[in-house]
């Protein structure tokens, strides 16, 4: 399972990748293979400034629809406007090209409770 060290990791199998106060968040290799082909990806909350564990949008799958869940509390200041025209990059390329928003984060004490890498793998056995 490809579970990168740089990153850190929720236990709802969203992923952040930190570069300085700004964030990067997106869904992990293994919640992309337990949904299967995404779909559509949703997020209404550009602009505004939300807590860690809110939802922030969704994905859709073939099989389901599943809400997406901030790791840590911050102003949403770009969603990814790729996966409107191609979802699936959250298949292909869920750590690179398939990330989902970019926050900034207003306490980087939130991370405290996210897993590194070998934590994460873990939890998804």
């Amino acid at each position: 399972m490809n579970v990168p060290e740089n990153l850190k990791y929720s236990s709802d199998h969203e992923w952040l990748r930190v570069e300085g106060d700004i964030a990067y968040i997106g869904i992990t290799l293994y919640a992309t293979e337990q949904l299967g082909d995404i779909v559509f990806v949703d997020v209404a909350t550009e602009g505004e400034t939300l807590e860690r564990n809110e939802v922030f949008g969704s994905v859709e799958a073939v099989k389901t629809v599943s809400d997406l869940f901030l790791p840590v509390g911050g102003e949403i200041l770009e969603f990814n406007t790729a996966l409107e025209d191609n979802p699936g990059l959250l298949n292909s390329d869920p750590y690179g090209e398939g990330w989902i928003i970019k926050i900034k984060m207003t306490d980087e004490a939130d991370m405290a409770d996210l897993l590194d890498a070998k934590g994460y793998l873990a939890i998804i056995g």
